[in-house]
């Protein structure tokens, strides 16, 4: 290899030679990262909804009529792996996969994909598992303050606001890739 040629170069020099990742390379980095995005925010949401979940069941043991608010309470963390599937949904809409035909990527291309979906992939797995502790905060609010619930509420939002900024950055970046 050449030193005097870029990382990026270099990569796309391989990728044509049908060395790096073969003829798809592109492509598959850029639906690897879309995937990362569903799959990461997923098992985020899987992981907080199931710590609030725990947290539920205990208070559900000794006053039942709490249910509703605790189903609230344990929903909240799986928002994450909404947003995760809509960067994915909205990815691959970009990528023009839906189009029925398969589109030609350069690594290059495929990168600004990844690249872009990272934002959602970790910051919707950190911010559910987050989320999920403090909605189990919450719910023991709901066992021993029922009147003051809300306050839970409230900071189960503060931790959802970087889920959705997470989301804001992914869309962004992948509306900015160039066709």
């Amino acid at each position: 290899m050449d030193m005097d040629l870029s990382l990026i170069q270099q990569v796309e020099l391989q990728a044509q030679s049908g060395t790096f990742l073969g003829p798809i390379g592109g492509l598959a980095l850029a639906l690897l990262g879309a995937g990362l995005a569903a799959v990461l925010s997923g098992i985020g949401s899987a992981k907080g909804t199931g710590i609030a979940g725990e947290a539920g069941t205990g208070l559900l043991c000794q006053d039942p009529s709490k249910f509703g608010k605790v189903m609230i309470l344990q929903v909240i963390p799986g928002t994450q792996g909404l947003y995760g599937l809509v960067v994915w949904f909205f990815a691959i809409f970009r990528m023009g996969l839906l189009s029925g035909t398969l589109p030609e990527f350069t690594v290059a291309q495929g990168m600004q994909y990844f690249a872009a979906c990272l934002p959602m992939a970790l910051g919707g797995l950190f911010s559910a598992i987050a989320q999920g502790r403090v909605a189990a905060g919450s719910i023991n609010i709901l066992a021993k303050k029922p009147d003051d619930w809300s306050k839970g509420m409230v900071l189960c939002i503060t931790v959802e606001f970087y889920a959705i900024l997470s989301l804001l950055a992914s869309m962004l970046m992948i509306i900015n890739i160039s066709a």
